[in-house]
């Protein structure tokens, strides 16, 4: 399992960016990359099958028979 980018690693990152960050930093941006990467990954492992895009939604259209 990937535990995520270093903290030394995160800063490299951020400043090859253009985003210096302070030292005090570095292990909060880690910890919030990492986060992004798991919810991403997790994201990708969706099958949607035939779900249209969210372009296609229009509100106030729906079913007014359904329940919940």
């Amino acid at each position: 399992m990937n535990s995520g980018p270093t903290p030394q690693e995160a800063a490299r990152w951020a400043l090859r960016a253009g985003l210096p960050l302070d030292d005090n930093r570095h292990e909060a941006v880690a910890v919030t990359a990492h986060h992004i990467h798991s919810v991403i990954s997790t994201l990708r492992e969706l099958d949607f099958g035939e779900t249209p895009p969210a372009s296609a939604y229009r509100a106030g259209q729906g079913n007014a028979d359904a329940t919940l």
